[in-house]
């Protein structure tokens, strides 16, 4: 059995963290998400194939050419012109039925598994907002049309961008003509596809976990955190008045320092220096070689590689990219004043989060003096520096 991921697109939509990094590296509870979606085909198939064009080479530096068992190979899309034409440079990796998972989501595999009963089939489901994304005409759990976004009802059912595919699927790709968008849509390809052979709906009992935008990843970071189990690598070690209220894992390396507090589910990554006088609380992930220090509170946030919050900060519902220094007294807000949902601009149209608590989003690479405040919702570009005392009110886009 074999797989394939589509991992080439840019994902303007999870700026500023893509700006540096493909969609697939970005990382939930501690693992990238391609790691994530890897770990659940492990042990289902032998070999998976993954597309790749936006930044590619820092996907195969990371992956490699096995990972846990599994042959990795890779196709190259070289123009961004659809997701069914990614998957047409894949065909030639493919020798019969194979999984199909779109690489910027993840998913569980036990869901992925019972798609493997079926020659063709779908992975959907039951949402409580299906307007907002490819809603399936369902019959008899028999797959007839996709419909996206659509302004009536249809179904409540959704597509989630899992599939167990034949090689007939490669036979309509030739077929399908460009969309509105300009690209080829594969969801042109299994409609037409539906005519022709039965397509199974297997609906969602585990999870799905969709990375449509930065404060996706907080959901899904929150999701995993709540299902893990406390473990502790040899090599780390805990001074005198650390306090644990929940369930941790550490890094090998990592030293959590005296009067440290730490309340509810958090993962800690290896060669961090935790502390002194500092507090975790729940939901919260800080990556390798992070110093977290004296007098700093961090909640329900993703912290990455390399990044120092040493003293006198608090994150809050908060994404902060690799090797981000933070300056004493560095404060993000993450509640607006009127207590209302934040909102925040994404690709130049003002969206509703629909989080009442949205901190920051700060992408690699950023430094701020002291006593910098961030307004809830900002997204800060790679590379900014935010001189002391500045309050930030909107994002700072220096790309663009």
């Amino acid at each position: 059995m074999q797989a394939v991921i589509l991992a080439a697109g840019k994902s303007t939509r999870t700026y500023p963290l893509t700006l540096t990094k493909p969609k697939p590296l970005l990382k939930v509870a501690g693992k990238t998400i391609i790691e994530h979606n890897l770990e659940q085909l492990a042990g289902l198939v032998d070999s998976v194939c993954i597309v790749v064009g936006y930044k590619s080479e820092m996907i195969k530096k990371f992956v490699g050419g096995k990972f846990k068992g599994m042959d990795i190979e890779y196709a190259v899309q070289k123009d961004p012109v659809g997701n069914a034409d990614a998957l047409a440079m894949a065909e030639k990796f493919i020798k019969g039925k194979f999984i199909l998972m779109f690489g910027d989501d993840l998913y569980s595999k036990k869901d992925i598994e019972k798609l493997l009963k079926y020659e063709n089939a779908i992975l959907a489901k039951k949402v409580e907002n299906p307007e907002r994304f490819g809603v399936l005409k369902v019959k008899n759990n028999i797959f007839s049309e996709v419909v996206e976004k659509p302004k009536a009802f249809v179904s409540d059912l959704v597509n989630v961008g899992c599939f167990a595919f034949t090689k007939d699927i490669f036979n309509v790709l030739g077929k399908i003509k460009l969309s509105k968008r300009n690209e080829y849509e594969l969801t042109d390809a299994y409609n037409l596809l539906a005519k022709k052979k039965e397509i199974k709906v297997v609906e969602v009992k585990n999870y799905w976990l969709p990375i449509t935008y930065p404060w996706s990843l907080l959901d899904a970071n929150e999701y995993l955190l709540e299902k893990i189990k406390t473990e502790k690598d040899k090599n780390y070690k805990v001074e005198k008045n650390v306090q644990i209220k929940g369930e941790i894992k550490v890094g090998s390396g990592t030293v959590i320092r005296s009067g440290v507090y730490i309340e509810g589910s958090v993962v800690i990554g290896k060669n961090c220096v935790i502390g002194p006088n500092c507090y975790l609380r729940g939901a919260t992930t800080i990556g390798d070689s992070c110093h977290i220090g004296q007098a700093v509170e961090i909640k329900n946030s993703i912290i990455g590689d390399n990044t120092n919050i040493a003293h006198l900060s608090y994150v809050g519902d908060s994404v902060i990219g690799d090797k981000v220094n933070f300056g004493a007294g560095t404060v993000i807000a993450n509640l607006r004043f009127d207590g209302k949902n934040v909102k925040t601009p994404v690709n130049g149209v003002v969206l509703d989060t629909e989080r009442k608590k949205l901190g920051a989003i700060i992408g690699d690479n950023c430094k701020t003096g002291i006593n910098v405040s961030f307004w809830p919702g900002v997204k800060i570009d790679p590379n900014s520096q935010i001189l002391p005392g500045e309050v930030v009110e909107k994002d700072v886009l220096i790309s663009s």
